[in-house]
């Protein structure tokens, strides 16, 4: 019989497991080389709040100052009051998440973080992140929507990302960690309540992922960074040990124009080396690092993510899209993420 996916989740972050020691696979991951700004803000987070994270991933990116932020799956909140110090006293975040105990947890530390920081900008929300509808929040009104390993444990995800999408602002993007499978986890792993609760059971098949972002409305998803996952060596390896599990980092961004493939116009950028904790280089994804200084040649997308989003003024953009010259070179549709086992750098 099918799990009561939501009751299991609830009962499992809220009861079962009390501290990230309590997880059965490395999919919880410590900081090891986080940019200095996030690290700083980490240490300023009540030790009640940091032991109650079960995050598989960095989901801080960079220029925040002042940006309205919704995280999906809050948790005790930790990220919150990460982003809280990054957003400034101009930005606002917003926690949603479904678990009593959690949410606890993170409104019993507001006021400490508030006197903390010198200021208060971070509330917490109880609700479904299938059905932000439900809890008041209104079209195009997040500059930035982070997630930390919580899409998987959501029953309808292609509904978790169409709200995610309705509520973005254009230029907005979504950039969130998750665990994903090289295959499709069969049904009688997907209703095992701690295969669930451990983030496995409800992994989804990587490229099935991409239909649904695309479908919901995420034209060309990016992937950040992955690692693959090692799981125990008892039970969830005997069940699960078949399947390839990974830790991946995504950014959607929500713009108008974005095609489903990589085109070339004969459009190039030039980073400027002004965002402040990037000077010397800034990373869009996994296959996009750009050097101050230096003009690189790109697809029309990744023209667009840039000179449309929040990163435009950090740009010299060359060309428009006026003429088209085929596919980009090495657009291609293999499997995504990397097999190689190494520490998990900038993971938190």
């Amino acid at each position: 019989m099918p799990i009561d996916i939501e009751a299991g989740v609830r009962d499992y972050y809220g009861k079962t497991v009390k501290s990230g020691a309590d997880l059965k696979t490395d999919a919880c991951c410590s900081p090891s080389d986080l940019p200095r700004a996030v690290r700083d803000a980490l240490a300023k987070v009540n030790d009640e709040v940091t032991s109650r994270y079960y995050g598989c991933g960095l989901t801080i990116p960079s220029e925040l100052t002042g940006l309205s932020v919704l995280d999906l799956g809050s948790g005790s909140g930790r990220d919150c009051y990460i982003l809280s110090q990054l957003v400034g006293a101009a930005g606002h975040v917003t926690g949603v998440d479904m678990t009593d105990e959690q949410l606890v947890v993170a409104e019993r530390n507001r006021a400490y973080h508030a006197r903390a920081f010198g200021y208060g900008n971070v509330e917490f929300i109880k609700g479904d992140i299938s059905r932000l509808d439900e809890i008041g929040l209104k079209d195009a009104s997040f500059d930035l929507i982070v997630s930390n390993c919580v899409i998987n444990l959501a029953r309808d995800k292609e509904a978790v990302l169409r709200e995610a999408r309705r509520v973005l602002k254009e230029g907005g993007e979504m950039y969130f960690s998750d665990i994903y499978a090289d295959r499709r986890v069969p049904a009688e792993l997907r209703n095992d309540p701690v295969l669930y609760g451990e983030c496995l059971g409800g992994a989804l098949y990587w490229n099935d992922f991409l239909q649904l972002a695309r479908s919901a409305g995420f034209a060309d998803p990016r992937l950040v960074e992955s690692r693959p996952l090692a799981l125990d060596s008892g039970p969830i390896r005997a069940r699960a040990g078949h399947i390839g599990f990974y830790s991946a980092t995504y950014r959607l961004f929500k713009l108008e124009g974005l095609e489903p493939a990589c085109e070339d116009y004969g459009q190039a950028v030039s980073y400027k080396g002004t965002i402040p904790d990037t000077p010397e280089s800034f990373q869009l994804d996994g296959h996009h690092r750009f050097e101050a200084g230096r003009i690189m040649t790109v697809c029309g997308n990744t023209a667009l993510m840039l000179e449309k989003s929040r990163y435009g003024r950090h740009f010299d953009f060359f060309g428009d899209m006026t003429k088209h010259f085929g596919i980009f070179p090495g657009c291609g549709t293999n499997m995504p993420f990397s097999t190689e086992t190494r520490n998990a750098a900038a993971c938190c």
